[in-house]
């Protein structure tokens, strides 16, 4: 017996704001960034940071780093075993290396990690994934590495091809300690006069803010590698409008803001996102909406090397997260401005 189920999608309200200027790792004029999103102030509040910025000369995007990861869990006899035979493993990665080409053209195994509890061996394999995100071709390579490994060393036994030590979609510090995807940091150096005319907002008081709220708050809070406001709502909405996995804002959105009085009295404001993971091809890239956007943000270029549309996709959307959070920061520096402007563009 079968059946079937009539699937209806919503539409989620897409805005393009802006315009962006960058520098640094990426170099644009005037680019408008899609976001789609139910949160409507969310559209004019990164507009205003990016306006400002633009008036400054720009937000500067620097790639730190780039990786994707997945760990597999063996089990050993004991863990004088697990020891020895990792110890023989990572002398090997050559040979790792030779399988892993098997899977695709574009993996490429760039490091190992490993923990060991008990008998129990953590291997975290770390790869550069082209213009993909990677999520399936670092799953793929592991399921070619796996039998591999079963059969040089009779002695380890399977038990996961993901043993969460990647760590994907879950709170982690492993992380951002030893990275996952694009380590984007953005900065934005804002002239006193600009900063109090368009944020409404001195640098001294975004900058309190920034110490007792992103900082204590998140101490008290008990966060775990952050030190934001509200990341995670650029993110989404970048994510949904560009057609990447939305699950990963949970590390995505583990992101810290800097931020400084300069010694001539002008604001220095940055957000660093040591995880973000995101594509421009893959699942959910052919949708019509998603392709539009990818190419409006010139993420679909032909004639480049492997992952340069994925990094400059990266540093734009932490771009639009620093916007989002100057924003925000410079709003709450005033009591009332944040319902105010809610209740104004929501209701």
């Amino acid at each position: 017996m079968s059946s079937t189920v009539s699937t209806q999608f919503a539409n989620i309200p897409m805005q393009s704001v802006g315009p962006f200027k960058l520098i640094g790792d990426v170099e644009v004029d005037d680019l408008m960034v899609p976001m789609a999103t139910y949160e409507t102030p969310l559209w004019p509040s990164v507009a205003r940071g990016a306006r400002v910025a633009l008036h400054s000369g720009g937000i500067r995007v620097t790639v730190m780093d780039e990786r994707m990861t997945r760990s597999i869990l063996l089990e050993a006899e004991h863990a004088g075993m697990a020891r020895d035979v990792l110890s023989q493993i990572k002398q090997r990665q050559d040979d790792l290396q030779t399988i892993v080409a098997q899977s695709s053209q574009y993996a490429k195994l760039i490091n190992l990690n490993s923990q060991v509890v008990g008998n129990l061996i953590y291997l975290r394999l770390e790869f550069t994934t082209g213009d993909a995100s990677g999520h399936n071709m670092v799953t793929n390579a592991a399921d070619k590495l796996i039998p591999w490994l079963l059969e040089a060393y009779p002695m380890l036994s399977y038990v996961s091809i993901s043993a969460n030590y990647c760590s994907d979609k879950k709170v982690s510090a492993v992380n951002g300690i030893l990275g996952r995807g694009k380590n984007v940091v953005c900065e934005v150096t804002i002239p006193r006069k600009l900063c109090q005319r368009f944020l409404k907002a001195t640098p001294e008081a975004i900058k309190e803010l920034h110490i007792k709220k992103d900082l204590m708050g998140s101490i008290v809070s008990g966060g775990l590698r952050t030190a934001n406001a509200h990341v995670a709502n650029m993110l989404l909405a970048f994510y949904i409008a560009t057609g990447q996995d939305a699950a990963n804002i949970v590390e995505g959105s583990q992101a810290m803001n800097h931020v400084d009085v300069t010694p001539e009295g002008n604001l220095y404001f940055s957000t660093t996102l040591p995880n973000l993971i995101m594509g421009t091809v893959g699942n959910g890239k052919g949708l019509d909406f998603v392709l539009e956007n990818l190419t409006q943000l010139g993420c679909t270029e032909t004639d480049t090397t492997p992952g340069e549309n994925s990094r400059r996709l990266a540093c734009i959307a932490g771009a639009t997260a620093l916007c989002g959070e100057l924003s925000l920061l410079a709003a709450q520096t005033n009591p009332g401005e944040l319902m105010s402007a809610h209740i104004k563009l929501e209701r």
